[in-house]
């Protein structure tokens, strides 16, 4: 996101009527691009925007997709989460934090992996967790302190986890992309 910022972004999706808010549209977008080596911006789009079109925000909206990409492919582990700066209340942040699992898990499930309820053991549990943060809340009485730390640790696995799940689903990009000689699906074990 160090291209744009959060504020940038949310302009954009408001001027295109796009049909969620920034954190659940950059999960959406970023579930896709781990599982799917042909996910465009325009596949994207349709999912985001009322008949796909976000009208003038198309070119900013290219980049946004562009840098994301990129960070994913990155080796030097870049990829951050669009989530509200830290001067946005920790509630927003971790009610952010959810929607952004829950448009990622999204994402994940408008591909073409072959049932993705029976992953293999660590990007299963990675999956079953960021299924877990869908449903993340403050609780007050920990204090200001605790429930910042606990969102940070939280970020971090989300973006750990995130980075994870595209390294081990490369091979089945790369075989969507290339597609399976006999048409069987790809195994992810």
């Amino acid at each position: 996101m160090s291209l744009h910022t959060y504020t940038e972004i949310d302009a954009w999706l408001a001027a295109g009527r796009a049909l969620t808010d920034v954190p659940e549209a950059h999960g959406t977008m970023v579930g896709a691009l781990c599982a799917s080596g042909e996910y465009t911006l325009d596949d994207w789009l349709r999912e985001v925007f009322p008949e796909g079109d976000p009208g003038d925000a198309r070119g900013a909206l290219q980049s946004w997709f562009d840098a994301t990409a990129t960070e994913l492919r990155g080796r030097e582990l870049e990829f951050e989460p669009c989530l509200p700066d830290d001067a946005t209340p920790v509630v927003d942040r971790a009610a952010a934090l959810g929607q952004w699992c829950q448009g990622f898990l999204y994402g994940l499930g408008t591909s073409p992996i072959p049932d993705i309820e029976h992953l293999p053991a660590e990007i299963g549990e990675v999956v079953r967790d960021l299924t877990a943060i869908t449903q993340v809340s403050v609780d007050e009485s920990d204090g200001a302190e605790a429930n910042e730390s606990a969102y940070a640790e939280l970020v971090e696995f989300v973006r750990v986890g995130v980075q994870l799940l595209f390294d081990e689903f490369a091979r089945f990009r790369e075989a969507g992309a290339a597609g399976s000689a006999d048409g069987t699906p790809v195994a992810l074990h």
